[in-house]
């Protein structure tokens, strides 16, 4: 793991993605939001596990790949790279579209009965690891963070703190979202959030397109 220290400069830009990523309104933190507001902490809590279970397999997944595809074929880092790179802009321009949006988040669907602890965990990971963004984004952080040539501890380095990371992050989100006026202060910043999105994503992009990897 002390080798894996040396490519920090090379890790930083694609643990700031992923925070980017990770902290923004998608599938899965609207389905801890809304879980957390109709039924309380715990539910969002346990949604949340499931979720970043599902973010830990096609974290899995997209380093064992990338792995296979680096031993196996010379051009597999540069046509990631592209696509990567591709990936990011397109998450700058959607971030982007949705500043110049004035929606507001959805609405908080009641139920009758709270789910069950299984079919929360159940539900959290099915969200995950059924949409496919969430491994084009692994297959981009792992890209932008993992130059050719580096070791392996390089991409379990990137995803032991990316993954903490979400946890606390996720779980934060089931936390904030239970209390009485957290909604209304996030529609205020939304704004911000999305801008902020915006710029580093086409900042990511650009570099992960343009650079010697």
């Amino acid at each position: 793991m002390h080798e894996a220290l040396a490519y920090l400069p090379q890790i930083l830009p694609a643990y700031i993605a992923y925070l980017i990523a990770v902290v923004s309104p998608g599938p899965a933190i609207m389905a801890i939001i809304a879980t957390s507001m109709t039924h309380g902490r715990k539910a969002g809590m346990t949604i949340s596990l499931g979720i970043f279970g599902g973010s830990l397999t096609w974290a899995t997944a997209a380093a064992a790949g990338l792995a296979t595809l680096l031993q196996t074929y010379a051009m597999a880092l540069e046509i990631l790279k592209i696509f990567g790179g591709l990936y990011l802009l397109y998450l700058a321009y959607k971030a982007f579209r949705a500043v110049r949006a004035s929606g507001d988040l959805p609405a908080v669907k009641e139920e009758t009965r709270s789910p069950s602890f299984k079919s929360l965990i159940l539900r959290g990971y099915g969200i995950h690891v059924t949409n496919p963004k969430a491994i084009f984004a692994w297959l981009a952080i792992i890209a932008l963070g993992m130059p050719q040539g580096a070791p392996a501890s390089v991409a379990v380095l990137i995803i032991a703190v990316c993954c903490t990371t979400g946890f606390v992050v996720f779980m934060g989100y089931a936390a904030l979202f239970s209390t009485p006026h957290a909604l209304k202060i996030y529609r205020n910043a939304r704004r911000w959030i999305e801008g902020a999105m915006a710029g580093f994503y086409c900042f990511a992009g650009i570099k992960l397109l343009t650079s010697n990897i």
